[in-house]
């Protein structure tokens, strides 16, 4: 179907489709490098008809940002919520949620890391450290809990904790940019976890 005779879709319908379409092809190269031109060919309507549901690239990267923090947050608290006995289950729930989450939208963690590095403030990047600190205030939960059923190792630090867990996903998520191929990171992702676990439970004493 040309551009011509696509069927027009309400303006939320079109903005859903662009929103897949920047996450598609951020998986594919820099989201610097993709133009409105590249979002129009791929939902199949013209370059003008991008900004009749958008009023600038700006405005669609934002919205991709503002989906992606819905989606991957939803996800991961569902996950930490389902059938799981204990905080670090729930724990390792949240982490393997995420990395399937890269798994099926490798243009994610190009477009966080992209807009991370800038020096200024931006309105991404803001969006971006609010997906973040609400990431960081949900594994943070989860290990103060962990702590309360007495999981943790007395020694242990808390904020700590949650940085390593944070680095350990972005660890194997930047391995992948990397090496171009996400085939083995759910494999490794269990056992990256199974090497944090280990670094929190409690001695056994001899």
């Amino acid at each position: 179907m040309t551009a011509n005779t696509r069927v027009k879709l309400k303006t939320e319908d079109r903005q859903a489709e662009l929103i897949q379409a920047a996450l598609a092809l951020a998986a594919e190269r820099s989201p610097t490098e993709i133009t409105t031109g590249d979002l129009a060919l791929a939902i199949g309507i013209t370059q003008g008809g991008v900004f009749r549901h958008f009023d600038s690239k700006e405005t669609i990267w934002l919205a991709v940002v503002d989906w992606t923090h819905e989606t991957l947050m939803e996800r991961l608290q569902q996950a930490a919520q389902t059938r799981q006995a204990n905080a670090l289950q729930a724990l390792r729930a949240v982490f393997m949620a995420h990395i399937n989450f890269v798994e099926q939208y490798p243009g994610v963690p190009r477009l966080v890391f992209q807009e991370l590095q800038h020096a200024k403030t931006t309105p991404l990047k803001t969006r971006v450290q609010h997906l973040m600190a609400d990431y960081r205030t949900l594994i943070a939960r989860l290990l103060t809990r962990a702590r309360e059923e007495g999981l943790l190792a007395s020694e242990v630090d808390p904020a700590s904790a949650v940085v390593l867990f944070m680095g350990a996903v972005q660890g194997l998520v930047m391995q992948s940019l990397v090496t171009g191929s996400l085939h083995d990171v759910a494999s490794q992702g269990k056992a990256v976890f199974n090497l944090y676990e280990a670094g929190l439970l409690p001695k056994q004493r001899n």
